[in-house]
């Protein structure tokens, strides 16, 4: 498969990527926005020259209700407002894919629509789960997109210890989105992106 070797260890590494994220120490980061639901932080990332992400926000749904809307599938479409389409182009387990989609223009099209190739991975996490993603170096572009890269990144969600049908949403983001945009415009393109997360809102 291109640009993917070996899956259970390419999965593995991704997995413990996310778990070292979540586990910074919390005077590591800086608030970047704080509703009266949701709280977003932001750290330099180690990846790349911009920011690591990281939001919470308590969700009234089941974790794998919250799930179903963050992995590829069709309830993704569904509350991804920037998300204009998504295909699924390698699939080997039920948890297990490699995905391309495509987001729309922001910011009154200073950033034109991108696309993205992600290698996404869904794990049980303690009493809960993980959705996380990666891009890949896919060779076939499509030239009315800019290909953007989404560094390792993901979501964890576990119930809340004394209500079950509730749960609590962490993710990690950051994304690259590549050509030539002002760092304003990407940060609060990034802002926008991370609070339209399922029921961040």
């Amino acid at each position: 498969m291109e640009g993917l070797p070996d899956v259970a260890s390419f999965s593995s590494q991704l997995k413990n990527t996310l778990i070292q994220y979540h586990n910074i120490e919390d005077d590591k980061w800086r608030v970047a926005k704080k509703t009266k639901d949701v709280t977003v932080w932001r750290k330099p990332s180690e990846e790349f020259n911009g920011y690591l992400y990281k939001a919470q926000g308590v969700i009234d749904d089941i974790v794998n209700s919250v799930i179903d809307h963050i992995r590829p599938g069709p309830c993704r479409l569904d509350w991804d407002r920037l998300m204009t389409s998504l295909d699924i182009l390698e699939h080997f387990e039920e948890n297990c894919c490699v995905m391309r989609y495509t987001t729309a223009g922001q910011l009154w099209n200073i950033i034109s629509p991108r696309e993205f190739v992600d290698f996404s991975y869904t794990v049980d996490y303690k009493d809960g789960l993980l959705s996380c993603g990666i891009s890949l170096d896919w060779s076939e572009k499509r030239p009315e997109f800019v290909r953007g890269y989404n560094h390792p990144c993901g979501w964890f969600c576990v119930p809340l210890k004394d209500n079950p049908n509730q749960s609590l949403l962490t993710g990690y983001i950051q994304t690259d989105l590549c050509g030539m945009i002002p760092q304003s415009a990407v940060d609060t393109a990034m802002g926008q992106r991370i609070q339209s997360a399922p029921v961040l809102e």
